[in-house]
């Protein structure tokens, strides 16, 4: 009678752990900075050996054009769903800011807008210009927006540096922005729908 082999030890791959990774390397680089971020930094915040963060990506570089690359997807998909519900140009506008000030300073997004606004230009040629194509699709749909307010008179304006102005604002709120202040997210996005446009008439 012939005896199997008792198998041995089965090797487990390390689980993916990616999502974490690139949260905390979003945050690291919003806090200290991507040059002043080391591999020992990422892994120890996301409790890892130093070389592990190298399983799922090979350098420091990828982890910042992930991190700024998927939070400028976040940012884009959210205001894409703003933009397209269908609503009066108006209601359109403010949903819209609602999304992008939610991306920007909720707690999800903060560190990885903060990436995008202060680190990307440590990013390479190849990775700035697939930032640049996701910039120009973002700004497209504000432009959209602010010519869909003109054509209902809500706006005299609707050139592309009254979307500068208006995209410049928006991105400077991180500066300023506190969760525990006076003002909502969505407070804010009313306010500056009311700046932008001007209160709703009352009929």
């Amino acid at each position: 009678m012939s005896m199997q082999k008792a198998p041995g030890p089965v090797a487990v791959e390390e689980p993916n752990r990616r999502t974490e990774i690139v949260r905390a390397a979003g945050r690291l680089f919003h806090a200290k900075g991507y040059s002043a971020t080391t591999i020992r930094d990422i892994a120890g915040a996301v409790a890892m050996r130093s070389g592990s963060p190298f399983y799922h990506f090979k350098t420091k570089h990828d982890m910042l054009r992930a991190v700024v690359l998927e939070g400028m997807g976040a940012i884009n998909a959210a205001v894409a769903l703003a933009a397209n519900s269908g609503k009066s140009p108006r209601a359109t506008f403010e949903a819209m800011l609602r999304a992008h000030l939610g991306q920007l300073l909720g707690a999800e997004g903060r560190d990885f807008a903060a990436t995008l606004l202060h680190e990307s230009r440590h990013l390479d040629h190849e990775a700035q210009a697939e930032v640049v194509a996701l910039k120009d699709d973002f700004e497209a749909m504000w432009q959209k927006a602010l010519r869909d307010l003109k054509r209902a008179g809500l706006i005299a304006d609707d050139s592309h540096l009254a979307r500068l102005f208006l995209l410049g604002a928006l991105n400077w709120t991180v500066q300023w922005y506190r969760p525990d202040g006076s003002k909502s997210i969505a407070q804010i996005a009313r306010q500056l729908a009311n700046f932008v446009i001007g209160k709703p008439r009352r009929p």
